[in-house]
């Protein structure tokens, strides 16, 4: 399910190929959206603009994205480029990601290996039992001299993630682990020094 809804002031979009229910959404203002509704569930007239731009930009996915009429500023990346890691979960990326041909801010990526919708989380982490550490050891590395700018997003076949742009590498409560402008991610499931690739996914004919 994917569509932009309109209104006066601004046209709010949702990817359910995207959503991985955060709930940001819902939980941000259930007036404007929804929970459980049978039909439309987005009502972008039912709060002021600046109060849909902060929940929009709090999705973690990128399912939620905006357009605003009001003159007012549109999306942005970020000042840093970062990915946090989500305990036992996906890849939470916001950069000025560029995939797949495709420029977006936000987006989660599987690292679990069971995604049905890869490159995407679609949340079978919880059923697969996918346990990794949103909290690995810290490297000591320099300050990047840029922090910003397009971060390049390759799911190489069968393998990694290959990251390529200045890019900071986060734990779940925001501890730097790595700062790099190249990495590869493991999105097998399988490696024994998550989040970084180690190789296991020839060893476990991982396909993707």
């Amino acid at each position: 399910m994917a569509g932009m809804v309109e209104s006066d002031k601004i046209d709010v979009g949702f990817s359910g190929k995207r959503c991985i229910h955060s709930r940001n959404c819902v939980l941000g203002d259930p007036h404007v959206f929804v929970p459980n509704a049978p039909g439309q569930w987005i009502h972008p007239e039912a709060a002021s603009v600046e109060k849909i731009v902060a929940i929009a930009e709090s999705c973690p996915s990128g399912a939620i994205t905006y357009v605003r009429k009001d003159g007012g500023p549109q999306e942005r990346p970020p000042v840093v480029n970062t990915v946090r890691l989500r305990e036992n979960g996906p890849l939470a990326v916001h950069a000025e990601i560029v995939l797949d041909g495709e420029t977006f801010y936000r987006a989660t990526l599987c690292r679990c290996g069971a995604s049905e919708n890869k490159p995407f989380c679609d949340g079978s982490h919880n059923k697969s039992g996918f346990t990794a550490t949103g909290e690995p050891p810290l490297k000591d590395t320099p300050a990047l001299e840029t922090r910003d700018g397009p971060l390049k997003v390759t799911p190489t076949k069968d393998g990694p993630l290959k990251l390529e742009g200045n890019l900071e590498i986060v734990t779940g409560t925001g501890h730097t682990v790595d700062r790099t402008q190249r990495t590869f991610l493991c999105r097998c499931g399988h490696s024994a020094n998550k989040p970084f690739c180690d190789g296991t996914h020839k060893k476990i004919g991982f396909v993707a």
